[in-house]
């Protein structure tokens, strides 16, 4: 098994990449990167949380569409789609619009800014199946536990309640009920409802049962010493940040700030995981698989950040005059690297099980 690190490099690292460029041929490229990964990879069995958040970007577009359609963008043009009626609306609310021309570069600027969103929940959804947010769990460090832990909740409550969904509704053709539409999915609410209450309750539960938000024991001076480390490592990288990317503070005083906010912050959790030391089973090695997949994720985000920065040709759609977006070749080699690196890991033991058995069937 690939350490689930990694394969989480990965996805963080195609998710950078699409954040940083709204050129909708390098999204399509980047969903589709993930999407192959997930079916090769993935193992058989496991929860699919691939499809809902590919679900959920693409309902994430139609409502950035739906929202410069009613209300406009700024972004204007000269193609009209359609002139809705416009409301008036009063003095103090100057700057927005509620209806009036609907241009096509402000709708394209819509779907692609929405296609850029949903292709980085994609690229979080293809991280989260191949390789489980509990897995990952195991190697956050002991001070982040709890942070983690509600975290790893976050990400698998939507593919349990699409999940969820199926299984409510084969039960309920099971028994005869086979209506579509509004009517049918109202029906699903109360069950789905009722069932995602059950199993919060045993999430409950089950994470009370095993010590889950128990304090450890610490001096008054450990307290004290960690929570100024922690603030003062925070406010640091903050400002670190901030001098790398605002033009008005130079860099030599960005990057040294954020250096010591880092150093300060690392050196809080150690002094936390002191006092609270967690063991794990079985830890997964770290292989020439695994670092493969973080440098291509590493190196495909450096990529587009740096050419989303130095303005390079193609990495950002041209919606006023309307254009053909051209194809980066280093953006798209550095995807094509992604890909590939894929074909360096195992194939996980029931997926190539499953494989084997459709090959002697056929």
């Amino acid at each position: 098994m690939i350490h689930p690190v990694a394969w989480w490099a990965w996805g963080v690292g195609l998710a950078t990449a699409a954040a940083h460029t709204t050129n909708p041929l390098l999204l399509v490229l980047v969903v589709l990167v993930a999407g192959w990964a997930v079916l090769e990879r993935r193992e058989v069995g496991a929860l699919d949380a691939f499809r809902p958040f590919l679900f959920i970007g693409l309902a994430a577009v139609a409502l950035r569409v739906t929202m410069a359609v009613i209300l406009g963008n700024g972004v204007g043009g000269s193609v009209v789609i359609v002139d809705l009626p416009r409301l008036p609306l009063p003095s103090w609310l100057a700057g927005l619009r509620v209806g009036g021309p609907v241009t096509l570069e402000s709708v394209l600027a819509a779907a692609v800014d929405g296609m850029r969103l949903a292709a980085t929940l994609a690229c979080i959804g293809a991280a989260n199946a191949l390789a489980s947010p509990k897995r990952l769990l195991r190697y956050a460090p002991a001070t982040l536990y709890d942070i983690g832990t509600a975290i790893v909740v976050a990400l698998t409550f939507a593919p349990q309640l699409v999940e969820l969904a199926g299984r409510v509704r084969v039960a309920r053709r099971l028994r005869g009920h086979t209506g579509r539409g509004p009517r049918e999915l109202a029906r699903l609410v109360v069950p789905v409802l009722a069932g995602t209450l059950e199993r919060s309750l045993e999430l409950a539960a089950s994470m009370e049962s095993r010590g889950y938000g128990r304090l450890p024991v610490r001096t008054g001076r450990a307290r004290w010493l960690g929570s100024i480390l922690a603030l003062v490592g925070t406010a640091g990288t903050c400002a670190g940040l901030y001098g790398l990317l605002s033009p008005s503070v130079g860099g030599w005083l960005g990057l040294p700030t954020l250096v010591a906010g880092v150093a300060l912050a690392a050196a809080s959790l150690v002094l936390g995981a002191r006092r609270e030391v967690r063991t794990a089973y079985r830890r997964d090695p770290w292989r020439a698989p695994e670092w493969a997949l973080a440098l291509a994720g590493a190196a495909a985000a450096g990529v587009f950040v740096v050419g989303d920065g130095s303005g390079w040709a193609g990495m950002a759609l041209q919606s006023t005059p309307l254009a053909w977006p051209e194809l980066p070749l280093l953006a798209a080699a550095a995807l094509a690297v992604c890909l590939s690196v894929i074909a360096l890991t195992p194939v996980p033991p029931r997926l190539a099980a499953a494989r084997a058995r459709t090959a002697s069937a056929a």
